[in-house]
């Protein structure tokens, strides 16, 4: 039997794609092992799914200079050079055709391990811009797999390949009746999902909370707010608000017409994947490094997004993208029918099952 080692964590980003895998690689007849930190986020995810998991020591570099993250920095590198003995010796037992690195500390130790036991090893970047784990992990890669056309300049020596981003196989498995039901929506007026990520976003929620009564003439608003921040004063039968949806979203996303979202990879591809109309509104620079700025400001350019930035958000802005979204959708959908990275599972396998041949041939 073949068998693929994945590794990847630190946040959902680094971990969903790698379980987005996990049918096509069983239906392939892959053997399946994880390797994540010991007390990582991801640990849970993946024994969920029955996946046999290794964790190992990891730490991260802080990119500022101040004494104390210079202290911190030099105690995580002895946890990176006992995570990569740790990951090396796991890899050694295991003997995988092929490694599937998604990112975060605890993949760079993996992908040098797997480098050093002469396993092929492929890694995913979903940025434009590579974050500083893939960095690191990128010259030991046999294949570097891109989210964005734009990333494949980044990736040195002809290993990069245009894939997309692997999505979970149950989002396509939505029933728009039960979205409808579970808002209390009829299904006459089209339907505008609101994302702010897990956390929410203060601005997004004030600005929408604010349009509501002009919005709700129009369409139905399903508003996923973040922890902490529902409106109890609110009660009008075009709105419903969650802090936060798991299981059901599938379902919400069926029900949607178009989504209004921040940038994050994971979910805009989620978004592309099922032709959903969406407008982006990205994280600054000033919460975060940028890639939600490149990563929405590429969407734009191919057709697949409307993009208003954070700086220019307020009720008035917002409103005018909104209907002028829902007026264009056709245009939207139509460029997403064409778009390459709406196959990301397949893509990715095809990878996978390339470096596979190369290491039961001996080309590696």
């Amino acid at each position: 039997m073949k068998k693929i080692i994945l590794t990847g964590g630190g946040t959902a980003g680094h971990v969903t794609p790698n379980i987005a895998l996990l049918p096509a690689l069983e239906a392939s007849g892959y053997d399946i092992v994880y390797i994540g930190s010991k007390d990582g986020m991801e640990k849970g995810l993946i024994e969920a799914c029955g996946i046999k998991y290794y964790g190992i020591s990891t730490g991260k570099l802080r990119r500022s200079r101040e004494l104390k993250n210079n202290i911190k920095n030099a105690a995580d590198m002895f946890r990176v050079v006992k995570g990569l003995g740790e990951a090396s010796a796991i890899i050694h037992r295991e003997k995988p055709d092929v490694i599937f690195s998604k990112g975060g500390f605890v993949s760079v130790p993996v992908a040098i391990g797997g480098y050093l036991n002469r396993v092929p090893v492929v890694a995913h970047e979903s940025d434009i811009t590579p974050g500083l784990a893939n960095k690191l992990a990128s010259p030991f890669a046999s294949r570097v797999c891109c989210t964005f056309p734009e990333a494949l300049k980044y990736v040195k020596g002809g290993k990069g390949v245009l894939t997309g981003t692997p999505i979970r196989s149950e989002l396509f498995k939505g029933s728009r009746q039960a979205g409808l039901k579970m808002c209390g929506f009829d299904g006459s007026k089209p339907v505008v999902l609101v994302m702010g990520g897990s956390q929410g976003s203060v601005k997004v929620n004030a600005c929408i909370r604010e349009l509501l009564p002009q919005l709700a003439e129009r369409f139905d608003i399903v508003h996923l707010c973040g922890k902490g921040n529902m409106d109890a004063d609110i009660s009008d039968p075009a709105y419903v608000q969650f802090e936060y949806i798991s299981k059901e979203l599938k379902d919400l996303f069926a029900a949607a017409d178009m989504v209004i979202s921040r940038a994050g990879s994971n979910s805009i591809c989620e978004l592309l994947a099922l032709h959903k109309p969406m407008l982006l509104i990205p994280l600054s620079k000033a919460a975060s490094r940028g890639d939600q700025i490149l990563n929405a400001a590429s969407f734009k350019e191919h057709g697949f997004a409307a993009v208003l930035n954070e700086e220019n958000l307020n009720a008035d802005t917002l409103a005018k993208e909104i209907n002028s979204l829902y007026n264009n959708r056709v245009g939207y959908i139509s460029a997403m029918d064409n778009a390459s990275q709406s196959r990301g599972v397949e893509k990715v396998m095809s990878v996978i099952a390339e470096c596979t041949r190369e290491k039961r041939t001996g080309a590696v």
